[in-house]
């Protein structure tokens, strides 16, 4: 067990954090809001910093969840970012989804400081944060990522080295261009069996026992269904994730046809008002429900 740092205590960073902490591991956290790393101390014990520098002091590890890539740059090389005091040896693991540019940025100053670096992305959504069961997408050296695996454990249902620096966000990016196609798909099928008068939950139970199952269809159908989207991952956040991958497309000319089409869509809902909606709320602009 080891002293180790977390920076940023939004939906997946707080349990994420907690769970380092049910691991043994002696955990000090911030959070730009200190009530929120208070309320922390007060569930899981640990203690909380006020700045990423003081949090990250004598830490053998560091872990990242925060919004973008400014937001990123904010916590590690910015006045009272972690990298002022990160120890040489010691490891940073930045689990933002954040751009490829930013990822191999970072590993640059990390190196010249001694220290590792991992870009390591998540998916799994709020629940898969909270049952410590999330998928992990990490770019960066071998010898870095073999230290830092077996405390992934902690909320890790699977975490894979996909390459050097950068290549992480890169597959989180594939995440969520075969995430969007599949909710746009999802979306209009029940769409169409509700135009249809079927019953939709009967047409999901059989097909999803078929080739067109997926994760979204088992957790999502449901919330199509009853147009209820005040949970789970937000529309803001996949736009935000999808220009990502978008900016990246333009980069490298990969073409993305669905994927720029399926963030229009979402910017409708947004123009709909749901802005903090689920993911699965494409199908609100089928139906054209607004937000209350």
């Amino acid at each position: 067990m080891m002293k180790v740092a977390f920076i940023g205590l939004g939906v997946m960073g707080y349990p994420m954090a907690g769970f380092l902490q049910k691991a043994g591991h002696e955990v000090v956290v911030y959070n730009r809001t200190t009530a929120k790393a208070v309320d922390w101390c007060k569930e899981y014990g640990g203690e909380h910093a006020l700045s990423p520098a003081s949090a990250a002091k004598n830490a053998a590890m560091v872990f990242c969840c925060v919004g973008n890539d400014d937001d990123l740059r904010e916590v590690t090389v910015g006045k009272d970012g972690v990298l002022h005091t990160m120890k040489s040896d010691s490891i940073l693991c930045d689990h933002t989804t954040a751009s490829a540019d930013v990822a191999r940025e970072l590993a640059g100053v990390c190196k010249t400081k001694s220290i590792g670096f991992l870009d390591a992305p998540v998916s799994g959504g709020q629940a898969g944060a909270e049952n410590g069961v999330l998928t992990i997408m990490i770019g960066g050296e071998q010898e870095t990522f073999d230290k830092v695996r077996p405390v992934l454990d902690a909320y890790a249902r699977c975490a894979e080295r996909i390459g050097d620096a950068g290549a992480g966000q890169l597959a989180k990016m594939v995440n969520q261009i075969c995430i969007a196609g599949v909710v746009q798909g999802l979306a209009e099928g029940v769409h169409f069996a509700k135009q249809a008068n079927l019953d939709v939950a009967k047409v999901i139970k059989v097909i999803s026992k078929g080739a067109a199952q997926s994760w979204q269809m088992e957790n999502r159908y449901q919330a199509m269904i009853e147009n209820e989207y005040e949970f789970g991952f937000a529309i803001d956040w996949m736009r935000k994730d999808l220009g990502i991958a978008l900016d990246e497309a333009r980069n490298n000319q990969a073409k993305l046809p669905v994927t720029a089409l399926v963030d229009q869509f979402y910017g409708d809902v947004q123009e709909m008002g749901g802005n903090r909606w689920d993911t699965s709320s494409l199908h609100a602009r089928l139906t054209k429900k607004k937000a209350e």
